[in-house]
């Protein structure tokens, strides 16, 4: 399948540099494929309505960590050039994959600086050594510390990683570490946020429930892959980035449980259906999981354990939006957003959201 059949023209003025306040004030598209009227423009505050007693909602409970870090190379000659990385994988206690903006200036064994003072009073700085050089600007760095201590330096001394198509055009700044962070969060890992879970907020959760829709938990920790687009000619020559998820044997068992009852899954954003259908069997069949992900979803996918979806509005000849087209169709999904663009709704991570009903 061609990857041009993907693209699409977006108005940078529809790309959406803040998120709504409050939270469930988002508008919502319902897209029900084959239905008449196919569209129907909502608002996040809808879904308790929009939605069945015995539904289940999943929401990924990842927590983004301040993954953008900024120094300098140090060790080599005179010059200190200046030096970007995004961690996006953590390997283990002390190493970390990361994107380095500059790596021509870097080579195996060179040092880099992070910072020169922190609130650690025994941490003058926050030194790595690049102890792998990958393709595509990717290294593997070895920090000097280990566990909680790195942990808070990186928590110290780090941006939130926003979005390319946000991050080109302003700076991070202290409200992003609450306004890209869900009401989920809890479990440090991601360097990009479930989007589809910024639309929530605690009373939005307690009117669900009131209803009798039920709210469940997994873990995804997203990468910085997530925001690459498929460079490739033909979709299936695109080699899909790995991912850390959980399910755990609760959850699978208080899903499966709900679709024998008549409840639907709705998949809260494409990390939570992405994992859930890496835990399905081939009967839909929900089981624990816990381990890296790499299942790449375009159209001709046959969904096994999500009904529903919500989700946002994602980038041109993405992976995400082959997975949205897989599971409303393509024609429907580009229908779907130049609807959005002529209706003015606000697209990416910051911006509304769809809830997407399966193709027939």
């Amino acid at each position: 399948m061609r990857t041009d059949l993907f693209d699409f023209d977006l108005p940078p003025e529809r790309i959406a540099l803040r998120p709504i306040s409050p939270r469930d004030a988002a508008r919502l598209l319902v897209v029900r494929p084959g239905a008449q009227p196919e569209f129907e423009d909502r608002g996040i505050s809808d879904l308790p309505r929009l939605l069945r007693p015995r539904d289940a909602l999943v929401v990924n409970d990842t927590k983004v960590i301040p993954a953008r870090l900024k120094g300098r190379r140090i060790g080599r000659g005179e010059s200190e050039p200046g030096i970007e990385a995004t961690l996006h994988k953590r390997l283990d206690g002390s190493r970390w994959r990361a994107f380095i903006l500059g790596a021509k200036k870097v080579e195996v064994g060179d040092t880099l600086r992070f910072g020169d003072e922190g609130k650690v009073c025994f941490l003058g700085q926050l030194d790595a050594q690049v102890e792998v050089k990958l393709e595509g600007g990717e290294v593997i760095l070895s920090f000097a510390f280990h566990g909680p201590v790195l942990d808070q330096a990186i928590e110290e001394r780090g941006d939130i990683p926003l979005p390319p198509y946000i991050a080109s055009r302003r700076a991070p700044d202290d409200q992003d570490r609450a306004d890209y962070q869900t009401v989920f969060a809890r479990i440090e890992g991601s360097v990009a946020a479930s989007t589809a879970g910024l639309h929530f907020t605690p009373a939005l959760a307690e009117r669900l429930t009131a209803q009798g829709i039920s709210i469940h938990r997994l873990t995804l920790h997203v990468g910085a892959g997530t925001f690459l687009p498929v460079k490739t000619d033909d979709v299936e020559s695109h080699i899909m980035h790995s991912e850390w998820g959980t399910v755990s044997a609760e959850v699978a068992d208080a899903l499966n449980d709900v679709r024998t009852k008549g409840g639907r899954v709705v998949a809260v954003g494409s990390t939570s259906l992405r994992l859930l259908e890496s835990a399905a069997d081939e009967s839909g069949r929900i089981q624990p999981f816990s381990g890296e992900t790499s299942i790449f979803i375009t159209p001709g996918y046959r969904f096994r354990s999500v009904d529903l979806m919500l989700t946002n509005f994602h980038l041109p000849r993405s992976t995400l939006f082959m997975l949205v087209a897989a599971f409303s169709g393509l024609d429907t999904m580009k229908r779907a957003y130049a609807h959005a663009i002529d209706a003015g709704y606000r697209f990416y991570s910051y911006g509304d959201a769809c809830l997407l009903y399966p193709v027939a």
